[in-house]
């Protein structure tokens, strides 16, 4: 089976929610987004990728922030979806409910994509004054909490200032979330150096739990950062990276932005999905091995 009769109770750009009891089954799909754009070609083996190291991050830092996950293990999920076990094999996760925080918490540690822009046009990234002679791929003088609006599909995220978040969420959930972003992305910045990897910069999501500030979503995957081998790391140049940049690359060089999204040649949808699976198995330290194959 490669998709799921059922209809979503809610989708987003790459997952799928379905209903399930007390909880939420948020399955994730091969579907790839670029430019805030959905491409028409699905990517091998991704959806499953971002589960799985979703998985790994939501539980080495259990202990540092709190967060959705309830099971990957398809035996754990409701009986109503156990006739599509063998899709949902892990690419889907059973969750608890939350109600969303409407503002994406963006960490980023180097200067790159649209801060490097903004940087050269007046020394700034999202407002915030950063010394002169940085370059593309500089290393930042700490991390950046850039926080920017949820967007609806379809339509931009919009940069925000740590002021404006404070006017959306209010100054305590803000100053929660810059907190916790930051502490986040220094712990995992820290073990991603032990395994040959930088994170340039990340985005993470949040909700309410039970009144608390609690990590939902995804958790530092190739779609929601940027991973660089370190190994080839060299300031000044554009990085080679672990995330959808190849797909970025393709589509800036072949597509003007307008009307329909091509569909991707199939040895960029092929280098991707090596790229995601070499990912996997440098960040968890285990070689990739579709669970789906297990079954």
């Amino acid at each position: 089976m490669t998709s799921m009769e059922r209809r979503p109770d809610s989708r987003g750009k790459v997952r799928d929610i379905y209903q399930a009891g007390d909880n939420l089954l948020m399955v994730a799909t091969d579907r790839i987004s670029a430019f805030d754009y959905i491409l028409p070609d699905e990517v091998p083996f991704k959806g499953e990728v971002l589960n799985r190291i979703s998985a790994f991050w939501f539980n080495k830092f259990a202990d540092l922030v709190p967060n959705h996950l309830v099971s990957i293990d398809v035996n754990d999920f409701p009986e109503e979806f156990a006739a599509y076990r063998d899709y949902l094999a892990g690419r889907a996760m059973l969750v608890k409910r939350a109600e969303p925080i409407m503002v994406e918490c963006i960490v980023r540690g180097y200067l790159t994509g649209s801060g490097k822009k903004t940087y050269d046009a007046d020394g700034t990234v999202c407002g915030i004054k950063l010394p002169a002679g940085l370059t593309e791929a500089s290393k930042l003088p700490e991390p950046l909490f850039t926080p920017s609006t949820k967007a609806a599909i379809g339509d931009h995220d919009e940069n925000i200032s740590f002021e404006r978040c404070v006017d959306l969420v209010g100054s305590e959930i803000a100053t929660q979330l810059r907190d916790l972003s930051l502490k986040i992305y220094t712990a995992a910045a820290e073990y991603a150096s032990t395994r040959g990897i930088i994170i340039a910069d990340t985005k993470f999501e949040f909700g309410i739990i039970d009144g608390k500030v609690t990590l939902i979503d995804e958790c530092l995957t190739p779609d929601s950062s940027r991973f660089w081998p370190a190994a080839s790391y060299e300031e000044g140049k554009v990085q080679p990276s672990y995330d959808k940049q190849y797909v970025r690359d393709w589509l800036r060089a072949n597509w003007d932005m307008t009307g329909d999204a091509p569909h991707l040649p199939a040895d960029v949808l092929k280098g991707t999905s090596d790229r995601y699976c070499e990912a996997y198995q440098i960040i968890t330290g285990e070689p990739f091995v579709s669970m789906k194959e297990n079954q």
